[in-house]
């Protein structure tokens, strides 16, 4: 892995998110992505080679296996971060295209232009939407692999012992699980991290849908008062008018 590609990916997602993206980004990365690659490959390193069966039966130790864990228990959690990470790096490329689009119409008309973008990375127009369906979808992602889990694992925790039938087994066999306790122990502690990075997405989504809101009815609080004010200022110009009108009408009379 090329870390100073990796860090900077880091620091352009960590520098265009909220105090709660920032916190989302810390969990993953510290929590999730180094749990995974210092130690939870190491623990399933030998899942398949320690799956022992009591039997000699060609091909039923790996019938069975197939069996209870139709999909690798740690490319699984792969394919999850690679998800959960990819809507953020969207983030970037969406900023990115801003920023060449600015410097596009700069050098199409001079520096005296007006900017289209003074700041790319403020979350306005297809920015913020393009951040809020980012956390959706990481927050969809998260919950489906959850799902995903637990019907492979009931209760998120793996049996010392199961037991197989399938052919081409001669009986019912017993087959163990190398390192259960500590294989659940990894399991339950990273469906309790993407539980939290679910709730944190959630909170941002509501942080940003909030403002967004309340921004909305101030600008719109400020154009009624602007209104009213230039609804009174018309009355008055039309009242200074009536009176210089017959002041004048007075004076032709006299």
């Amino acid at each position: 892995m090329n870390w100073g590609v990796f860090e900077g990916l880091l620091s352009g997602v960590n520098k265009y998110s909220t105090a709660f993206g920032r916190i989302w980004l810390s969990l993953v990365f510290i929590f999730r992505l180094l749990v995974y690659v210092v130690a939870a490959e190491r623990v399933w390193s030998d899942d398949h080679k320690d799956f022992d069966c009591n039997t000699r039966q060609p091909g039923c130790t790996n019938v069975c296996y197939d069996h209870f864990f139709p999909v690798s228990h740690i490319r699984l959690w792969a394919l999850q971060l690679i998800l959960v990470t990819c809507p953020s790096l969207l983030v970037i490329m969406h900023v990115a295209y801003r920023k060449a689009k600015e410097q596009r119409h700069r050098s199409a008309g001079g520096d005296d232009r007006r900017c289209m973008y003074p700041n790319p990375g403020k979350k306005r127009g297809g920015l913020w939407w393009t951040y809020l369906l980012s956390l959706v979808f990481k927050a969809g992602v998260d919950v489906v692999f959850l799902y995903i889990f637990y019907q492979l694992y009931r209760n998120y925790t793996l049996p010392r012992l199961v037991k197989c039938e399938l052919p081409p087994c001669p009986n019912v066999v017993d087959c163990f699980i190398s390192r259960p306790t500590e294989k659940s122990i990894f399991t339950l502690f990273m469906v309790v991290i993407t539980c939290v990075c679910i709730v944190l997405s959630l909170i941002e989504a509501t942080y940003l849908i909030g403002k967004r809101c309340r921004e909305c009815l101030l600008a719109g609080s400020g154009d009624s008062r602007r209104h009213s004010q230039d609804g009174a200022l018309s009355h008055a110009d039309w009242a200074w008018a009536g009176g210089l009108f017959l002041g004048r009408v007075g004076c032709y009379k006299v």
